[in-house]
């Protein structure tokens, strides 16, 4: 038996990095609603007492960025200077210019549509470089890795009980982390599981200890993933009153391996919040996911990841490689030649199959952006699944 331990964390949308990319997405929904054409690249940083947006943003829209931030840090629970940040009262700056013409140039129109023309999904080019991964196995029911899918499960509970009152001594600020053991590339256990939360100052250590092991770990946790030697720590320091922009800066983008797969598959690098779908560094991920998934689901393999890149002002991808680690029923060449006969992974196609013009983000900023079947996402489907089975039956 080959044993391992793999390790994935996640962390609750009161986190100071989280809370910037739920108000820069909740900026993107705004001007999607009323322009869904809008170039967007917001980002936000925090502090104490204060919030900074910025970024190039280009746009019929008209909407109140105040209000925005006001409004999301409220509904994220950061109502009182005590707990980190207070919506009401904190100072918000705005930074806003338009996309660099240069940019935009080769957006509104592609290289191959400057020379051809004939093709609509050549119209616009991927408006930046770069390289985009997407990920699925067949561990959890989201054919998600499963250290990071149990690890969102906590923080969403640790939001839920905290917003509900029935744990109310909860702050917003809090994250987890979960180490599975694999045996022989297959989940055999849990290792460890790790929580901290931000709390009020009155609650005693013992009572959220014996509350965040009951309401939280037991509600979303499979008892048949723990054993007496797994380990578990709940606010393993001690006290965590300080938290949320009071205890820690935040900045958008920083959360990166959270968002996608936990560090399961490897990242390109570019962040996803608060970037309309022209940047492909979002939608082209999205996409992956999406072929990726539809392919485990089809059975044709219990892993695929599929990597890929785009160079500016270009709708075709330079690049395109696929990997099912030896779990494929067929060549990782074969697969990829199915992947062509079904997707179309060029931005303008990836942006109407996935429907991404569609004021959905700030939904995606917390918990995940993959796995979370609950929520409507496009690129969460498997539809395509029957028809990858008809086509490889065929090779």
């Amino acid at each position: 038996m080959i044993k391992r331990l793999f390790t994935s964390e996640s962390v609750t949308e009161g986190h100071p990095d989280k809370v910037c990319d739920k108000i820069s997405d909740s900026v993107l929904d705004a001007l999607l609603e009323q322009d869904p054409t809008s170039r967007v690249a917001c980002e936000t940083c925090t502090n104490t007492g204060f919030v900074l947006v910025m970024g190039e943003i280009t746009t019929k829209a008209k909407v109140d960025y105040e209000a925005i931030v006001r409004k999301t840090a409220l509904e994220i629970g950061y109502d009182s200077e005590e707990k980190g940040l207070d919506g009401n009262n904190c100072e918000v700056i705005v930074r806003l210019d338009e996309q660099s013409p240069d940019i935009a140039m080769g957006v509104d129109s592609s290289l191959e549509n400057k020379t051809d023309g004939k093709d609509k999904y050549d119209l616009i080019g991927a408006g930046d470089q770069g390289m985009m991964f997407g990920y699925a196995c067949n561990e959890t029911p989201a054919l998600m890795p499963m250290p990071i899918y149990l690890a969102h499960k906590l923080t969403d509970r640790l939001t839920k009980v905290r917003k509900s009152g029935q744990l109310g001594y909860l702050r917003p600020d809090g994250k987890a982390q979960v180490s599975v053991e694999y045996v022989d590339d297959k989940v055999s256990r849990i290792e460890a599981i790790v929580v901290s939360t931000q709390h009020s100052p009155e609650v005693d250590m013992d009572t959220l200890r014996k509350d965040v092991k009951e309401y939280v770990i037991d509600s979303v946790i499979p008892s048949k993933l723990i054993d007496e030697n797994t380990k578990i720590y709940i606010n393993p320091t001690g006290r965590f009153v300080v938290g949320g922009p009071h205890g820690d800066s935040g900045l958008t983008g920083r959360k990166i391996i959270v968002d996608t797969y936990g560090g399961y598959c490897p990242h390109g690098g570019g962040a996803f919040s608060g970037k309309d779908s022209t940047k492909v560094d979002r939608s082209a991920c999205y996409m992956a996911r999406y072929v990726c998934k539809n392919i485990v689901a089809s059975g044709i393999a219990d892993k695929c990841q599929l990597d890929v890149a785009y160079a500016i002002g270009v709708a075709k991808p330079v690049s395109i490689n696929v990997n099912t680690f030896g779990t494929g029923k067929y060549s990782n060449e074969q697969i990829a030649k199915i992947i062509d006969k079904v997707f179309d992974i060029r931005p303008l196609a990836i942006i109407e199959q996935l429907n991404l013009r569609k004021p959905q983000f700030a939904k995606t900023s917390n918990y995940g952006h993959f796995g979370r079947e609950d929520q409507g996402f496009r690129w969460e489907m498997t539809d395509k699944a029957e028809e990858i089975a008809q086509i490889a039956k065929q090779l």
